[in-house]
């Protein structure tokens, strides 16, 4: 997987087949407690998404990461499916608790070992393995003396940065520190939809300024512990935000969402700051002059080689306080439903879906948010190298009487958002990769399993897995570095 640099006149302009530049990375993403199952063995204990999916009422229909899709046991298989999918790339994350079981001191062997095992398989098939140290699962142990609202979860982090670089960072060439913070902090101790459900404003902006400094701790740490070639980055769910109309109202809501959902991770991390307007939005909520210690900002800052760009729908907003007109405006964003508001500082803002089609989870079908940040990107931070690190849609998949798994919206879908990266490299965006989420069914947090994003349907009675005609259609565009058959209006999301 070699990161190539961009070159739009490489770019076939023909409608009818796209073509993207040599040594474009096409992969597959996963996350550690979404499929490994073995939630219990060689040594791993509790995350805090393992007590949160066992509280009653947590999680639908009572399920739990217990099992998942028993990747842990069936991994072979699963990169064996990889290859057959023509992937170049797998990116997945490491359960802390598997490694370091009280995310502190020694790491237990059994558990490097899978991922030892799992890097070998990935190489010796010739996919490069893109490992993401964080993505959702802290261990119980830690959440017990404060989690991410405290200071010391950014000392333990860079810790178990160090264990993982050690034990794998010869043979992977791509480091992410965290994946979605935003879920991490917000959903997690704002509106509690996710672990480890807290409900407190002041926690989720302590736990975005903590993540943002062990980001920047891990960082260090793995520069200090990996070869000079390998390349570190973030993951971000950026949010293509827009209002609802012009009013002043309107995009002062916007303002504020993009201040709060997207500006307090760019500001410090490739700026060194914090957005003057989120910390006046805040204020009320947290003292930011003793949450923000000296050094923390350029630790936060540190260089990165690439940044993550996670992205499935836009974000359409209003003014949602009531006026002479009638009653406040709904609140629902889309990410669960809950009292409480994940967007601290901005809980007037209400929430729309955007006319048109939606995937299975009601999130609106619009590759041109993706196009529009990539391009943000390209112009705010000039010579920052992108991936597309999540992208895909859930739909209600299922096994037909011939036994295949048939799921053309997912097919379009993906056409539609691949030709907004296309074009967004014609129009001079430095993208170098694009991974498919997710490789295979999972357990969907909150959802359960009842939501579907994978390209492969996973029956989870018997861990069958049977790929859906997206996965066959994905592979072919992974072999032949071209996207076939784009009808024009697709190519110009």
């Amino acid at each position: 997987m070699t990161a190539v640099r961009s070159e739009s006149a490489e770019l076939s302009q023909s409608p009818a087949s796209y073509r993207f530049p040599p040594g474009f990375v096409w992969g597959a993403a996963t996350a550690a407690y979404q499929i490994e199952g073995a939630a219990a063995e060689d040594g791993r204990t509790p995350s805090i998404w393992d007590t949160f999916s066992h509280t009653p009422g947590r999680v639908h229909n009572g399920d739990t990461g217990d099992i998942a899709a028993d990747h842990y046991h069936r991994f072979r298989d699963d990169v064996a499916l990889m290859a057959d999918l023509n992937l170049g790339a797998y990116r997945f994350s490491v359960s802390w608790s598997r490694v370091q079981p009280t995310g502190r001191g020694p790491a237990v062997q059994r558990g490097l070992d899978f991922y030892r095992q799992l890097v070998d398989e990935l190489l010796e098939k010739g996919i490069t393995p893109v490992a993401t140290l964080y993505h959702w699962d802290l261990p119980q142990d830690l959440e017990d003396v404060g989690g991410w609202t405290v200071r010391d979860t950014p000392e333990r982090f860079a810790e178990y940065a160090s264990i993982m670089a050690g034990a794998i960072g010869d043979r992977v060439p791509f480091w992410t520190t965290l994946n979605e913070p935003w879920c991490s902090a917000y959903l997690g101790y704002g509106s509690g939809v996710h672990a480890p459900g807290r409900t407190d404003p002041e926690a989720a902006l302590k736990a975005a300024h903590h993540l943002n400094l062990a980001h920047g701790r891990g960082v260090a740490a793995l520069r200090a512990a990996l070869p000079a070639s390998a390349q570190t980055s973030i993951t971000l769910n950026l949010h293509q935000i827009r209002p609802l109309s012009t009013s002043p109202a309107d995009l002062d809501a916007a303002r504020r969402i993009d201040a709060v959902g997207n500006r307090v991770w760019l500001g410090p991390i490739l700026g060194g700051a914090y957005p003057e307007d989120l910390l006046a939005d805040t204020a009320h909520l947290v003292d930011w002059n003793r949450l923000v210690r000296d050094g923390d900002l350029a630790e936060i800052s540190r260089p990165i080689d690439l940044l993550g760009i996670n992205y499935y729908t836009p974000t359409l907003v209003s003014d949602g306080r009531a006026d002479r007109e009638g009653p406040a405006a709904p609140r629902n964003d889309g990410h669960g439903a809950s009292d409480h508001s994940p967007w601290p500082g901005s809980e007037h803002v209400a929430f729309h879906l955007p006319p048109g089609e939606t995937t299975a989870m009601r999130w609106a079908v619009d590759s041109s948010g993706l196009y529009d940040l990539l391009m943000r990107i390209s112009r705010e931070h000039p010579g920052l190298p992108m991936m597309v690190t999540e992208n895909g849609a859930a739909y209600d998949d299922y096994i037909s009487p011939e036994g295949t798994v048939n799921d053309p919206d997912r097919i379009a879908y993906l056409r539609g958002h691949l030709s907004a990266v296309h074009r967004a490299l014609a129009d001079g965006a430095d993208v170098r990769g694009y991974f498919l989420w997710s490789l295979m069914d999972n357990f969907e947090w909150a959802y359960g399993y009842s939501k579907r994003f994978g390209a492969v349907y996973v029956d989870f009675g018997t861990q069958r897995r049977i790929p859906k005609q997206s996965a066959h259609w994905y592979a072919a565009v992974a072999r032949d570095n071209v996207l076939p058959d784009v009808p024009e209006e697709d190519g110009k999301s």
